[in-house]
């Protein structure tokens, strides 16, 4: 036992002391060693920042509609409900629900026969009044032969004179009498009374219908031309320089979405009252509506043109930025590098915005790739091909400078 326990003691000296000779004791050697453990390496270099891709497209110059924009109610030129205005059996229907008729067309016929009858008998009782007319004026000539030779009395010959006077009003009451037995007559032939499209058939034959109904047998509704009203405050109207009466100024409707063009018309007339309880005032403007695209009760967004800028500015709308101090851009400098440049922003038509300060001819702005950007970021650029509208002016092919 002894012997092991001085064998542990020599071999744990020994051990001891190789690594005292390995490495000396001093605070030193300590120290670096206690470094090279703890201290972390030092970073790499940031890598390069790779250019942020953008798309961008130049602004042009050209002619910019500026619009007075609101909601309106389309409404039929004219709407007629046509009624019967005798009374009668429904004999027949001549026309189909849907159908665009012409004035004039007949539309329904009611039984003639009793006012054919009615108009026979006026007929007849004027041949009648006519006999007593012609036998009235042979006794006046014989009396006023008679009269001067004193065979007659003057009171005779007066009443004779009476009586061929009131034969005459006879005949002039049987003539009345056959007009409105005629017309009566040319009633029970219900015609349209416009240009238009009928609609739901409210009347079946074998129907009985009076003139006093007051529920129409059908609905005819002209549609072409169309008439929209709109409703919009009195203090924009002013401002866009329109007066009370007669305007004539071009509008553009559009469907729910504001992108789908309707039709195309113009302004006719500027109400001359406003509404004291809203401020609004009502406009109404004409429109062909060839290819029935305007329903009566239809809302619609309209356009109206009050005023052309000439060689105005223009960017895509996407290229349009909103931030905390107000509408801005990204433009592109000539070293592939991009700034915010403030700008004001006026109409947006046809896709494109118009900037009434800020930016000119040929500067190229980002459309595409926005949200990356920062203050003087490289960018690699792929431009928009663009065809110029109508009106505008080519882009130029050099940019300007932000300053």
């Amino acid at each position: 036992m002894r012997i092991a326990l001085s064998l542990s003691l020599l071999l744990a000296a020994g051990v001891t002391a190789a690594w005292f000779n390995l490495v000396p004791l001093n605070l030193q050697s300590w120290r670096v060693l206690a470094e090279s453990v703890t201290a972390p390496a030092p970073p790499p270099p940031p890598p390069p920042l790779a250019p942020v891709p953008v798309t961008v497209a130049a602004a042009e110059t050209g002619d910019v509609p500026i619009y007075l924009s609101g909601i309106g109610t389309v409404q039929a030129y004219n709407t007629v409900q046509v009624k019967s205005r005798v009374d009668g059996q429904i004999a027949k229907v001549l026309f189909t629900e849907g159908q665009d008729v012409k004035i004039g067309d007949p539309l329904l016929i009611i039984d003639p026969r009793p006012y054919q009858a009615l108009l026979e008998q006026a007929k007849a009782a004027k041949l009648k009044d006519q006999a007593v007319l012609d036998g009235a004026l042979q006794d006046l000539a014989r009396y006023a032969d008679l009269a001067p030779r004193k065979f007659i009395s003057a009171q005779q010959l007066a009443d004779e004179h009476a009586t061929v006077e009131a034969a005459r009003a006879q005949i002039a009451n049987d003539t009345a009498q056959i007009a409105y037995a005629q017309t009566q007559v040319d009633y029970t032939t219900i015609r349209s009374p416009i240009d238009g499209r009928v609609g739901i058939r409210q009347v079946d034959i074998g129907n009985i219908v009076h003139a006093t109904d007051t529920n129409p047998l059908v609905t005819v509704t002209q549609l072409r031309p169309i008439s929209v009203i709109f409703t919009l405050p009195a203090v924009m109207v002013a401002q866009s320089r329109l007066k009370p009466g007669e305007v004539h100024v071009p509008v553009l409707v559009y469907a729910e979405d504001d992108k789908t063009l309707l039709d195309r018309g113009s302004v006719e007339m500027v109400d001359n009252t406003v509404d004291p309880t809203t401020g609004t005032i009502k406009l109404k403007a004409d429109f062909p509506n060839t290819r029935l695209t305007l329903w009566p009760g239809n809302f619609v967004n309209g356009k109206i043109v009050v005023k052309t800028e000439h060689d105005a500015v223009t960017v895509p709308v996407a290229a349009l930025r909103h931030g905390p101090r107000g509408d801005f851009v990204w433009l592109l400098r000539p070293d592939d590098t991009v700034v915010t440049r403030g700008v004001t922003a006026g109409e947006v038509d046809d896709g494109r915005v118009l900037i009434a300060r800020g930016l000119r001819r040929g500067d190229e702005v980002v459309t595409e790739g926005n949200f990356r950007l920062d203050q003087h970021a490289k960018v690699a650029v792929a431009r928009e091909s663009s065809t110029p509208r109508p009106g505008t002016t080519p882009r130029a092919d050099t940019a300007s400078t932000d300053d």
